[in-house]
């Protein structure tokens, strides 16, 4: 008879979610007993008696509730492990204790809720087609990127003895501050203190009539000379990419220091010299479009793999489990906090967010990333698609090279948290969709 009485019972709505009743023996439970009894005895102090030296039946009595917590976090975790592994039940979920009963002179019992992998029948993935569209880049691609180029490496000459005017460039510096209203919340009549920051910049130029320029700089500094001040309004849609902006009105003091025109380079032999190991214009212009070549070729690529998964995932249809869908949130929550972080949005305005509203807008996207990995999983267990050392190595070698540490130092820290097992299946699902995309020549 096993150490351990269970009984097991699934819903049968769900293909994930298990329930299974276990029962410690009271051999284990007095064991365990003894075990904190000893160990209160050591450090407890009653008046009376000497330290280490306090009877049992006292220990028992003074400290039962903390004896019976203690017992529960140390019998729970172990025996629902063992009995989950007897019945080669594999949880991804923290288990869900219910109907805990611990009786002294009897089993401890209880119930645990926790979710399981889905078996996944998979279905289809050598039908899969990719779309393989062919690469072109025309001469106007080409010509267009070195202008590109060119206006990267513009230089901005002095102009004095005449007003700001279309085309121009204003040296300026600017302080803005929001205003008490966004626009949204002026049409809606509400008034709410704005969560924009302060801007303050010493030095930027400005473009009049620039078509990245906004209206209002371009309205209130044209026909402005060196040393002029101005103070006006800017309304940012609610798009912009500035979060600190988007939505909300600015009030601005702009004062322009100096006036300047652009000078674009000459697309010359001795300008494709500047810019790297290229003896001319058309070792430039040659370098340029494989570039855009590669790039390209890399954004159909990406794109083709992305509708691979999808078709498979269309292909097959599993229930996912809960705590899968909500650790991926977690991850989407956080990369986008990490976002928002480097675009300036403080600590003080990221606890100002709706996360409730954050996670229910990712769900969908979440459900489509666990499906995702756990097919490509499968593909690379029927395939036999295994990840080598060396190709694991090179991989924290590159994540050492991204954060200057040495490779030992991120063998280390993802030893401790875990992370080597994740890397591991991220370089495997990624060797799987590769292999998708080809046999799906």
């Amino acid at each position: 008879m096993s150490p351990t009485e269970t009984k097991e019972s699934a819903a049968k709505e769900s293909t994930t979610k298990r329930e299974i009743q276990v029962e410690v023996p009271v051999a284990d439970v007095n064991r365990q007993t003894d075990t904190l009894i000893q160990k209160y005895q050591k450090v407890a102090r009653i008046p009376g008696f000497r330290r280490g030296h306090v009877p049992a039946s006292i220990i028992r009595q003074r400290f039962s509730e903390e004896i019976k917590t203690d017992m529960v976090e140390a019998l729970v975790p172990r025996f629902f492990r063992q009995e989950a592994e007897r019945l080669s039940l594999h949880p991804v979920s923290q288990p869900r204790v219910t109907d805990l009963h611990l009786l002294d002179g009897e089993p401890l019992r209880f119930k645990a809720a926790f979710e399981v992998l889905p078996e996944i029948k998979l279905e289809g993935y050598k039908e899969l087609r990719a779309d393989k569209p062919e690469i072109a880049v025309s001469e106007a691609d080409v010509e267009q990127a070195l202008a590109d180029l060119r206006e990267r490496h513009a230089s901005f000459n002095p102009v004095e003895g005449r007003a700001l005017a279309d085309g121009d460039f204003a040296q300026v510096s600017l302080d803005g501050h929001p205003k008490a209203e966004t626009k949204s919340e002026q049409k809606s009549g509400e008034a709410k203190s704005s969560e924009g920051q302060p801007v303050h910049m010493d030095e930027v130029l400005v473009e009049i009539a620039g078509q990245n320029t906004m209206p209002e700089f371009t309205e209130h500094l044209r026909g402005t000379s060196a040393g002029d001040e101005r103070t006006f309004d800017v309304n940012y849609p609610d798009d912009t990419q500035d979060k600190r902006l988007a939505g909300k009105t600015f009030s601005y003091t702009v004062k322009v220091q100096s006036i300047k025109q652009k000078s674009l380079p000459e697309l010359n032999d001795e300008f494709a010299k500047q810019l790297g190991e290229y003896q001319t214009v058309d070792d430039l212009r040659k370098a340029v479009r494989e570039q855009m070549e590669s790039e390209r070729k890399h954004e159909a690529e990406h794109t083709a793999k992305e509708k691979l998964v999808a078709d498979l995932i269309q292909r097959n249809d599993f229930e996912v489990p809960d705590s899968l869908i909500e650790q991926q949130i977690d991850i989407r929550i956080e990369r986008g906090l990490r976002a928002l972080a480097a675009q300036g949005l403080t600590a003080e305005q990221m606890k100002k967010l709706d996360l409730s509203r954050l996670r229910g807008a990712q769900r969908e996207q979440a459900i489509h990333d666990v499906k995702a990995a756990l097919l490509l999983e499968r593909v690379a267990e029927e395939e036999n698609i295994q990840v080598g050392d060396e190709e694991f190595d090179r991989e924290l070698e590159s994540l050492a090279r991204q954060s200057k540490q040495t490779s030992e130092a991120v063998r280390a820290r993802l030893t401790r948290d875990g992370g080597l097992d994740r890397i591991r299946t991220r370089i495997r699902n990624e060797k799987t969709l590769e292999f998708l995309y080809h046999q799906s020549a």
